[in-house]
């Protein structure tokens, strides 16, 4: 899911209920370094209840009801609501598969009439390590739906995909979904783009729906360019959308040194042959202290902006050295782009590293917001912040907040996940991490400590409210 190692086998025996209200946590006391950035306006809640296998959130604002927002995360896949425009958060119940061991994955949206859609893998067991599709078990792709906004949830998985056990099936991977909130003529429609991985390649395959999510079109492969089948490096992955005003689709994912990028005008039943537009350092890094790290892309588009709107393309990679957020603008529909502006405001080459940036603009307001973690306290480079970069001149410039100072410290090769997650609507901005648990006090202080791996990561929730004037 993007997956994996050690503590992502313990996924198959941790149990999915959560329950308790989210608890308010304020931002902490801040270092002399930590200073220099100005606070996010705004709260940060811990809505996990406690340490856990939770981490790759997703959130979301439905565009018709701003009061009502969602979170999800892993594992299982599970969500927390709001229905006073982020000012409080409750744990919703019976969002996990109940037909799969494990579910996770996840990805969160509104559709168009105010509905809230989980999208999530499920799957009994994994192959092979980072060769996923080597002893593959039967797994899929499953949304399900919540009419009152996220209290609420369907008990009927609605598949986008499944594959049965047997010999040789395919594992459908890193699954994300997106929806068409536009006045088009494909307004309501839903996009789930995923890697899939084949014993010999991978490929990012896309179905979209017409129905609210209860049917799923039959995948078409959109990667012109097949990928190597492992998961560690070489794969075609990190499937992101948006959709224009006029219902365009547009899609990026990660190949290799650069980024993909294609396109489809007709509501995603055909695409444009895909292509590189944006070199990169390669997008798989080393990240000190963590499992796995890296630099998968994001779209987002601003509808105002111009016939075609402004598409922006967010990424971290290594091109400076040290590892940094990065971002590019289309004006004229993909077809050309910016040079790449960086986005975390600290020197080049100062040895702290930026990474797992997620990207959305404000639909309202043309406001891009990007959130990332965080280094630039650290000369050690491993004490670990949040930070929103936010451009309110169409991504020429990013200006920074910190939205937490108090940097949390991986223990060993952590698991962290593959994604944060963000979200913007009216000038008030929606971010969602993972951070490790800070360790909890021995009760006996001359015991040594435990040896067995234990998950400890807990979600949190930043809600900043720019729309009182802060840029």
């Amino acid at each position: 899911m993007r997956n994996h190692g050690i503590g992502f086998l313990c996924l198959v025996a941790i149990a999915a209920a959560v329950s308790a209200q989210a608890q308010e946590s304020p931002v902490a006391a801040a270092t002399p370094v930590a200073e220099q950035l100005p606070a996010a306006p705004g709260k940060v809640f811990t809505v996990t209840p406690g340490a856990g296998f939770h981490n790759e959130p997703s959130i979301a604002v439905d565009p018709d009801n701003p009061m009502h927002v969602a979170a999800a995360y892993q594992s299982h896949a599970s969500v927390v609501f709001s229905q006073d425009g982020g000012n409080s958060w409750t744990t919703a119940t019976g969002t996990a598969s109940t037909d799969y061991k494990v579910s996770g994955d996840v990805s969160i949206t509104y559709d168009k009439h105010g509905a809230a859609i989980l999208c999530y893998i499920a799957f009994d067991k994994l192959g092979t390590e980072n060769y996923w599709a080597r002893g593959a078990t039967r797994n899929g792709i499953f949304v399900r739906r919540s009419a009152d906004g996220g209290a609420t949830w369907e008990a009927q998985d609605h598949a986008v995909i499944a594959q049965p056990t047997k010999p040789g099936i395919p594992f459908e991977d890193k699954s994300y979904i997106v929806a068409d909130n536009s006045n088009s003529r494909y307004a309501g429609n839903l996009y789930v783009g995923w890697t899939e991985f084949h014993l010999d390649d991978s490929v990012v395959l896309l179905s979209r729906s017409t129905d609210g999510g209860q049917t799923w079109s039959a995948p078409i492969d959109i990667s012109a360019h097949h990928g190597l089948p492992r998961d560690d490096n070489g794969a075609v992955e990190g499937f992101s959308g948006a959709v224009a005003a006029d219902g365009t689709v547009y899609a990026v994912w990660a190949d290799g040194d650069s980024i993909a990028f294609t396109w489809s005008h007709n509501g995603g039943q055909t695409f444009a042959r895909s292509r590189s537009v944006i070199r990169t350092a390669p997008l798989y890094f080393a990240v000190a202290g963590l499992d796995r790290a890296n630099g998968f892309p994001q779209i987002a588009i601003d509808p105002r902006h111009g016939s075609k709107g402004r598409l922006f393309v967010t990424w971290s990679d290594y091109r400076a050295g040290d590892i940094g957020v990065y971002c590019a603008t289309s004006d004229d529909g993909g077809k050309s782009w910016s040079k790449a502006v960086r986005v975390n405001s600290n020197p080049p080459h100062d040895g702290t590293d930026q990474f797992f940036q997620w990207l959305a603009v404000d639909p309202t307001t043309g406001a891009a917001s990007v959130i990332f973690y965080d280094r630039r306290i650290d000369p050690d480079n491993r004490k670990t912040t949040v930070t929103l970069a936010r451009s309110t001149d169409g991504g020429a410039t990013f200006t920074n907040y910190a939205w937490t100072r108090d940097g949390f410290v991986p223990r060993r090769e952590e698991f962290l996940g593959d994604y944060i997650g963000v979200a913007a609507l009216n000038n008030k901005v929606y971010g969602v991490w993972a951070e490790i648990a800070p360790p909890e006090t021995p009760k006996d202080k001359l015991a040594p400590p435990p040896t067995e791996f234990r998950p400890h990561t807990i979600v949190r929730i930043g809600v900043a409210d720019f729309s009182g004037g802060a840029h």
